[in-house]
């Protein structure tokens, strides 16, 4: 069994940096050996719901720019699962979720990026799956849900994004990270080990410092999915947290 888990992926420089969370993904990772990996990525916005479905390797996105060349010769060779895919497609659309497959989109960075940290060499096939940020939170909770059980089958199910995600607010001089960051983190903590599933679906009205947190929501939506995904009977985990200039959340959490 492989408890779902969300993580913060943060800038794409944690490919090649060594940091805390980088540190941590590694050693989660060799803790690890799923039969395959389903990954919900903040940066493919899609209005349905859409599984990447191939057998082949994926081509490698750098849908990021500014950074280091080092950065874009990177190559992240895993390969996908269509009859996976398609199993995953046939759970949703059982629960009434559209969905759609995608037999040509590559791995986005924020796939590639936290994977390659966990499993620096891909040896089980990925799967990588689309968000509606437009979404609210309890719908978003329901397409986890439909993917419950797949913990029991050793599929691990990665939600990558961010819980403190506000590029315009990050603190370049910060020497510890910014108190308005760390109590909506705490507030979503204790929510979340608590199953409060009505403050957190109502995080915008609820939560301290929301709208600073959460700008935009495409990359905190993942955790719902992630949540929704796990076993309601387990407890949810921390199984890290750390903060980059100020405020960038590195909260990760298991289900």
């Amino acid at each position: 069994m492989i408890s779902p888990i969300f993580v913060g992926h943060g800038s794409p420089m944690m490919a090649i940096q060594d940091t805390p969370c980088t540190e941590f993904l590694l050693a989660y990772g060799q803790k690890l050996k799923p039969k395959a990996i389903v990954i919900f990525t903040a940066h493919w916005e899609t209005e349905v719901l859409t599984i990447s479905a191939t057998n082949d390797v994926y081509e490698t996105i750098y849908d990021f720019r500014g950074f280091p060349d080092e950065l874009f010769q990177i190559k992240y060779p895993a390969k996908g699962d269509i009859a996976l895919a398609q199993s995953l497609a046939e759970r949703f659309q059982a629960q009434g979720i559209p969905v759609a497959l995608d037999s040509e989109r590559g791995l986005d960075h924020g796939s590639w990026v936290p994977l390659s940290r966990m499993f620096p060499t891909p040896e089980c096939p990925v799967i990588q799956v689309s968000v509606n940020p437009y979404l609210p939170p309890a719908e978003q909770y329901r397409i986890g849900e439909a993917l419950r059980g797949l913990d029991q089958e050793d599929i691990l199910i990665v939600g990558s994004g961010a819980t403190v995600h506000n590029l315009r607010a990050l603190n370049w001089h910060a020497t510890e990270p910014d108190a308005w960051a760390v109590a909506f983190d705490d507030w979503l903590v204790k929510n979340t080990q608590d199953q409060n599933l009505e403050a957190l679906f109502n995080y915008a009205t609820e939560a301290p410092n929301a709208k600073m947190a959460v700008p935009r929501p495409e990359h905190f939506i993942p955790l719902y999915i992630t949540m929704g995904s796990g076993d309601p009977q387990r407890p949810a985990e921390v199984i890290h947290r750390s903060y980059e200039v100020g405020s960038l959340s590195y909260l990760a959490v298991s289900f």
